[in-house]
């Protein structure tokens, strides 16, 4: 069976899904692995050492000739309409916000494994592409913090005077959030960290931060995540964290549901009361922001609101696919360990009685299997058009 490993085409994106060494891993499946001319160039592998690896490198890939595409974002709907019946696509689809992907896979009768979907169990971890994406995000966002910030971040004694150390707030304390508290907790600044759910706040400090405790509802989903708050908890908690955000010098913002607009937990009041020279991280802008006014790959001067200087709104766009190498190390490590579990010399046996590969099929035999995506369809289908009587 034939595995493509396209070039990603997307702007910006440097990622590939597979590195030389998980190359070793899919031959030994048994499987042909393509790699497209210049697929991992950004990521720091060449062609050749894809060659050396087992890979045939093609000058482009044909998905109509593919049994299996390993992909990094998600498919275009043209190419996913292209695909052959029955080929298996592995890959990140976002299928909330790519319905007509999503709608294509089902066309074409591909089986499509979204990595997004993937169980938060134990035997899992190593399939887990969120959780390896946010620990490179996390990281990346402080570092984009300390560029921007005008100070040190760690105390500083010298004969000159004393440099105190920066404050550091991270709202949200999921992967990124936690690799975001270690990092700058490294970098010497002394941090505070707050998230919805309560049994963050062992792990905040496991990271070395102090959590912030709010007089709020319980906020925890299935699996660990957070859901989103009522508007009246959401209001309460802007309001309990103004003063936090006020006394910090870098603000860094993690928080997402699964399948929805990132939540609003600062507004543009709580931002121009920090201290000019300020920075403000939002990891979440992509998806609709946590920060309001935020612009994905753009840096917003706010005024401060005694028009002493400004604060930097930073909208972070693709923090992962900025450290490329190691990123797509542990992206194409997720992929091969996914492959792994249906892939029996050479041929795809997809056993849904699995519940790690039933929990990521999107797509499957000319359907849709995901039930939150496949209502979302349907939604779709039978909304009013516009203009329509």
């Amino acid at each position: 069976m034939k595995l493509g490993i396209p070039r990603e085409r997307r702007e910006g994106e440097r990622r590939v899904a597979a590195t030389p060494e998980t190359v070793k891993q899919l031959a030994g499946m048994g499987l042909d692995v393509l790699v497209e001319a210049g697929a991992g160039e950004a990521a720091g592998h060449t062609d050749e050492d894809y060659r050396k690896a087992g890979a045939a490198v093609v000058a482009l890939l044909e998905p109509p000739r593919l049994d299996i595409l390993a992909h990094v974002r998600p498919l275009d709907p043209h190419t996913a309409l292209s695909l052959k019946p029955g080929a298996v696509t592995v890959g990140m689809a976002s299928p909330s916000s790519e319905l007509d992907t999503v709608q294509a896979l089902a066309e074409a009768g591909a089986t499509c494994f979204a990595l997004e979907l993937v169980p938060r169990i134990s035997r899992a971890q190593s399939m887990d592409a969120l959780s390896s994406q946010a620990l490179v995000a996390g990281y990346r966002c402080v570092l984009e913090a300390a560029i921007r910030l005008p100070r040190f971040f760690p105390l500083y004694m010298t004969a000159a005077g004393t440099v105190p150390p920066a404050k550091v707030l991270v709202l949200g304390a999921g992967v990124a959030g936690l690799q975001a508290i270690g990092t700058a907790k490294r970098l010497g600044a002394r941090v505070f960290a707050n998230d919805i759910r309560p049994a963050s706040a062992d792990e905040v400090a496991s990271m070395g931060g102090t959590f912030i405790r709010l007089d709020l509802e319980t906020a925890e989903a299935a699996g660990g995540y957070a859901r989103q708050l009522s508007s009246d908890a959401g209001t309460r908690q802007r309001q309990l964290l103004a003063p936090h955000v006020a006394q910090s010098d870098v603000l860094i913002t993690t928080a997402a549901v699964p399948g929805r607009p990132a939540p609003l937990l600062v507004t543009r009041e709580m931002v121009q009361g920090m201290r000019p020279g300020s920075v403000v991280v939002d990891l979440a802008a992509e998806s609709g922001g946590n920060v309001e006014g935020v612009v994905p790959g753009a840096d917003i001067a706010v005024p401060t609101a005694d028009g002493a200087g400004h604060v930097t709104l930073v909208g972070l766009k693709d923090p992962a696919s900025a450290m490329a190498s190691d990123a797509s190390r542990l992206y194409a490590k997720n992929v091969a360990n996914l492959l792994a579990l249906m892939v029996r010399d050479g041929t795809v046996n997809a056993d849904f009685d699995d519940e790690v590969l039933a929990g990521a099929c999107l797509t499957h035999g000319g359907g849709v299997r995901h039930q939150p995506t496949a209502e979302l369809l349907a939604q779709r289908i039978h909304a009013p058009q516009e203009g329509a009587l």
